[in-house]
């Protein structure tokens, strides 16, 4: 399939990561990264994040839960480490940006602003430390407010990733191309549990997780369509996305770029296979967007 053009920057192909599926160092083992249109990794805070205590991972059909809890060595590790790498490669990378609070999402995009990277992605599902806990994405004001906060401390393209935890996504989407969102993904991934029958006890540690895989694509599909009919700015869609037909059906429901999650966790190699399959698919229905 052609390449994609996405806040003037030329992607080779409409395929990314989705943030916290790319290693910088494991990936390059299974593919080639430089095969992909961009890169998305993992999320960034202002300081190391822990995450969450053990277990974290769940399987359930069709999908699986986690709770990794946004555990990274935080962005000057980011900056010195992992993003020189990449860039070596001449790679489209887009830096996931998270936060408890809207100063901790801009003093991130501050220093993301000096730097290479080409588009920051704000990870609004973070819970607001400041208003309870409660993740900015499920609340139209807030989404609002960490947007329009984060675009004062950068000249870079903004592309904020809603949650799907909401009753009408597309108030959110809203929401946050009004305070100057350049484009959205989505989606995340939905609260999701499983109960261990030996204790009758969760089994995550955290208690609840994030479901992601297979079983969320008729929500995420459905949603990016939502979304895309209410809004004029580009979307990434994503959500149990396995195969290049399954990124088509993204593309028909108006999305312009796509993200592979769950899929590199079972085959790491998926999103170059992904790419490849996609442009099958292209051959055999035509270009998506004419």
């Amino acid at each position: 399939m052609n390449g994609i053009e996405m806040f003037g920057i030329h992607w080779k192909n409409p395929v990314t990561t989705a943030a916290g599926t790319f290693n910088a160092k494991e990936s390059p083992k299974y593919y080639n990264p430089e095969l992909l249109g961009a890169i998305t990794t993992k999320g960034v805070s202002p300081i190391p994040w822990r995450g969450n205590p053990l277990p974290r991972i769940a399987e359930t059909p069709s999908g699986m839960l986690n709770a990794v809890g946004l555990e990274n060595p935080g962005v000057d590790a980011y900056i010195e480490q992992e993003l020189p790498e990449l860039k070596q490669r001449g790679m489209v990378v887009i830096a996931n940006v998270a936060g408890h609070e809207i100063e901790e999402y801009c003093a991130v995009v501050r220093k993301l602003d000096k730097t290479d990277v080409d588009i920051l992605e704000l990870n609004v599902s973070c819970p607001n430390l400041k208003e309870g806990g409660l993740a900015f994405g499920v609340d139209p004001k807030a989404v609002h407010l960490v947007t329009s906060a984060a675009k004062q401390h950068t000249k870079k393209p903004i592309i904020v990733k809603l949650s799907p935890n909401v009753t009408n996504i597309v108030e959110i989407a809203k929401a946050a191309v009004a305070a100057g969102a350049d484009g959205i993904s989505l989606i995340n991934t939905l609260v999701g549990m499983r109960i261990d029958l030996n204790t009758g006890k969760p089994i995550l540690a955290n208690g609840t997780g994030g479901l992601s895989g297979p079983a969320i694509r008729p929500i995420a599909i459905r949603m990016v369509y939502e979304v895309a009919h209410a809004v004029d700015v580009p979307i990434i869609g994503m959500g149990g996305i396995m195969t290049g037909e399954d990124a088509y059906e993204f593309l028909l429901a108006g999305a312009t770029a796509v993200a592979v999650g769950t899929a590199a966790l079972i085959d790491p190699a998926a999103p170059v296979r992904i790419v490849q399959e996609l442009e099958e698919a292209v051959r055999k229905y035509g270009d998506p967007r004419k």
